[in-house]
């Protein structure tokens, strides 16, 4: 089943009260979609949460994302500020995936990373607790928060490919 096709498939399933959860062939379809996206970027202003998610793309087999080097600090002023930078690089770019980290709602509220497609739509996340809680480095907050997002779809690391922080 085609990724475009198992979305209205979802979508006329809830329209007619027959939906009863995810499927094995959903979750595959929206693995493929990431396997598959050529290019992924994640909007920043340095490249600190690029380089470590080029680490944990890779220890999952995916293509490498770039920087999309945009001043996202307008995205605080929004109710979610990690999905406004994804829409933001949504607008900027024709990136098939954009990978965007933020403030997971009010100020105190803790970080969302967000995996979104071309079209907006959120395909997973991860999320920590603030700063001031976990009291992790960016670099590990980042690293577990990406991970977290790929395993809840099911997606497995190679070992030897992992450079944990």
């Amino acid at each position: 089943m085609a990724f475009e096709k198992m979305i209205q498939n979802a979508f006329k399933e809830s329209e007619n009260n027959c939906r009863f959860g995810d499927t094995l062939e959903e979750i595959k379809e929206l693995q493929e979609y990431i396997k598959n996206a050529q290019k992924i970027c994640v909007p920043n202003k340095n490249g600190i949460k690029v380089e470590v998610l080029n680490k944990v793309l890779k220890s999952y087999g995916l293509h490498e994302a770039e920087i999309l080097q945009i001043n996202t600090n307008t995205a605080d002023t929004s109710r979610i500020p990690a999905l406004a930078k994804a829409y933001m690089a949504l607008d900027q770019s024709d990136a098939d995936l954009i990978i965007a980290r933020g403030r997971l709602g009010i100020p105190g509220s803790g970080s969302l990373l967000i995996f979104i497609d071309n079209k907006g739509r959120i395909l997973t996340a991860g999320t920590s607790p603030s700063h001031l809680i976990h009291g992790k480095s960016i670099e590990k907050a980042v690293y577990e928060e990406a991970c977290e997002a790929l395993e809840k779809i099911g997606f497995e690391k190679n070992r030897r490919l992992d450079n944990e922080y």
